[in-house]
């Protein structure tokens, strides 16, 4: 640090997530949450604080702040601007204030790992490597203030700024931080479907393809992610009351929902600091109610084909903080209306789970409206998300191995087996192989394939089935290649599908 004659200067060096931060001179510390750090910049002056920067999740971002807090013990102010409804649902402000008010203690984090856990109501954690001394130290060493507007916030700030320079409360301390190495298999980048009846068996569908075939590359947010490109994930049958599983693993509980339903059903006022929200985009931005527009367009037309809700505002979106959600169609085919919804970017283990029950509700709320102005009697069908860019962030690799280890075998074990290809008799009749596919339910024949080896015959079932499950691939494999050795022993072997080869 300098010093030129009363005003002092200093130098805030941030070990994690350095470029996402907004730097000035002074000694203190502002946590914006959920309000973009750019909106209370420009009511200071640099020598007024030390840094400002967001803090979006208490299990995400505390862990870095802490550890960034204990390299700069200059820093002797904070202020913590808690003021929005994201702040109330992240409860990340909450969290890191209840961190100075009533401290910390030894426990367990999500992922069953020992850390230091705030004591707080809602779950925040501090790696276990960084001392409790030190801690403690931080604690009582920082003079911290809860704003709740943007106001009270500034003011709060300056009245800091006009206190005498306080020495620095010690050294600066940095403590080892471990990283989780992903291990990746071969599969495709571009493309991908995932099909689940609930939003929770999607989820874990979605973390297993991404975890085991995603490409690893850097953020715009100083880390890296592991990612897949346009993945189509198809929920078929989510209850109208949403489903949590019993111990629920979900990173949302019914309690954030609601709130967060409402970001995406009901319109907001601007407020600074406040980019949008979802809702807002939906009901008013463009000056209109697409919502509304889109109920009375299906009114109107029930087999309409142009309802499309756009978030997208081109004349600002390409350069300033866009929305990750851009456009949703809703659709109307044999009495069913689905949803699909496009992201440009989506955080697929922390974000999606609730950008999907949020996207349902909407789903719900449009079928509900219609079916009461128009007197029908409209199902709801599947939703539908397209992730351009669909990733995990490397700070929930070890949560997402977890969820892995834990549920993914289980979710798989309750699949039904329903291909919407249909079924495959396989009978072995006068030297030859015959294969009929029949429509799911009715069983009625659409197809007869003829053949005398399994190759010849798979070959032709995978050129006119391309969407065939790949478990009810393999199983029609290893019952092709059974019928093939029945036919070659010149009846030897009697071929019964689904049961083991048996002499004459």
């Amino acid at each position: 640090m300098t010093a030129t004659g009363k005003a002092t200067k200093y130098h805030y060096k941030a070990l994690h997530k350095p470029n996402q931060l907004i730097y000035g001179q002074g000694q203190t510390a502002v946590i914006t949450g959920w309000t973009v750090k750019s909106a209370i910049v420009k009511h200071l002056q640099p020598q007024e604080y030390a840094v400002i920067g967001q803090l979006y999740s208490p299990t995400r971002g505390i862990n870095f702040l802490i550890r960034n807090l204990l390299y700069n013990p200059h820093v002797r102010y904070l202020v913590v601007l808690n003021a929005t409804k994201e702040d109330k649902n992240a409860g990340g402000c909450g969290c890191f204030l209840d961190f100075f008010r009533n401290g910390f203690k030894e426990g367990l984090c999500d992922t069953g790992k020992l850390c230091w856990v705030v004591d707080s109501k809602i779950p925040g954690y501090i790696d276990l490597e960084v001392k409790a001394s030190a801690l403690e130290n931080l604690r009582q060493s920082i003079n911290w203030k809860e704003a709740k507007s943007m106001t009270e916030a500034v003011n709060q700030v300056k009245s800091f700024a006009h206190r005498e320079a306080v020495e620095p409360w010690g050294f600066p301390l940095e403590f080892p931080m471990s990283t989780v190495v992903p291990t990746i298999l071969p599969g495709p980048r571009y493309g991908h479907r995932i099909e689940g009846k609930t939003i929770a068996e999607t989820w874990v569908k979605i973390i297993h393809r991404i975890k085991t075939t995603g490409t690893i590359r850097p953020t715009a947010y100083d880390g890296q992610w592991q990612e897949l490109i346009d993945l189509m994930a198809i929920v078929t049958s989510e209850p109208e009351n949403f489903y949590f599983p019993e111990r629920n693993y979900l990173p949302i509980d019914r309690s954030f929902l609601q709130e967060y339903i409402s970001q995406i059903l009901d319109d907001a006022p601007k407020q600074e600091g406040v980019k949008y929200t979802y809702g807002q985009r939906l009901r008013s931005h463009f000056g209109c109610d697409q919502i509304q527009l889109c109920i009375d367009k299906l009114v109107a037309n029930i087999d309409s084909a142009r309802v499309v809700m756009s978030l997208w505002d081109v004349s600002n979106d390409s350069h300033d903080s866009p929305p990750c959600l851009n456009h949703i169609w809703v659709r109307i085919v044999d009495n069913e209306l689905s949803l699909t919804a496009t992201f440009r970017s989506n955080d697929m283990f922390s974000a999606w789970c609730a950008n999907a029950m949020g996207l349902r509700a909407l789903q719900m709320h449009i079928r509900n409206e219609i079916n009461k102005i128009a007197k029908y009697n409209v199902k709801l069908g599947p939703l539908i998300t397209i992730s351009q860019s669909a990733h995990i962030y490397d700070d929930c690799f070890e949560n997402a191995e977890k969820v892995i280890k834990t549920y993914y075998q289980r979710v798989c074990q309750q699949r039904d087996y329903n291909d919407p290809t249909g079924s495959f008799v396989i009978t072995v009749q006068d030297s030859e192989i015959i294969v009929e596919q029949m429509t799911p339910g009715s069983g009625e024949v659409v197809n007869c394939y003829l053949g005398k080896s399994a190759k010849q015959l798979y070959q032709q079932i995978a050129a006119n089935c391309p969407g065939l499950q790949v478990e009810h691939a393999m199983y029609l494999g290893t019952e092709l290649q059974k019928a093939e050795l029945a036919l070659s022993t010149k009846q030897e072997f009697i071929y019964e599908q689904d049961k083991p080869l048996k002499k004459e």
